[in-house]
């Protein structure tokens, strides 16, 4: 597996894993004809002005590479609210490849990179009910900072919470001593 910064040629495999875990993270959530009707041809140009867009190493996008091609990715830059606190704003992986650790690995990359840019929290936003990203990202040293928005994706009325992290700091498990680590499986 190799993580690496993404580049405009990159924007057609990023809206592949975008829609592909879309649709298998957020069913029963979001309203399925949203997820249905998402579609990689139409994220394909976003994506690729976001990638053309950063200023790395303040915003950009990772990319997690197999064999198999792009798999995961994750973007990152200044959060909207307060531009002196970075924001994950995506952190996708193919559900295949689910479980496997490419999300500790993209979000790790990520940390170091916004650690390099010289920001001192970062924060990102996660559905309520997405109990599973709940749990990775606590497992990861984030915390909910009590700050809920609601969020009409679909037309549904969604509850997102906001998580921070302070950086300089290693994102556990990636840095947490083996006896941690197991306290907290």
């Amino acid at each position: 597996m190799r993580i690496r910064q993404a580049g405009p040629d990159d924007a057609s495999a990023v809206a592949r894993v975008h829609v592909r875990s879309w649709q298998a993270a957020f069913a029963g959530l979001v309203p399925q004809h949203y997820l249905d009707a998402m579609d990689p041809s139409h994220e394909e140009s976003r994506w690729k002005s976001r990638i053309a867009g950063t200023r790395w190493p303040s915003s950009g996008v990772l990319v997690a590479e197999s064999e198999a091609g792009i798999v995961g990715f994750a973007s990152f830059g200044p959060s909207e609210e307060n531009s002196a606190i970075a924001e994950i704003g995506t952190l996708y992986a193919m559900p295949e490849v689910w479980g496997a650790g490419i999300g500790k690995q993209l979000m790790a990359a990520a940390l170091t990179t916004l650690g390099q840019a010289d920001y001192a929290q970062a924060v990102l936003w996660v559905l309520e009910g997405n109990e599973r990203a709940r749990r990775f990202y606590e497992a990861a040293g984030w915390r909910p900072d009590d700050t809920a928005v609601v969020d009409t994706t679909g037309g549904a009325a969604l509850d997102k919470l906001r998580y921070g992290h302070p950086l300089g700091q290693p994102a556990y498990p990636f840095g947490r001593p083996a006896s941690q680590e197991a306290a907290c499986s």
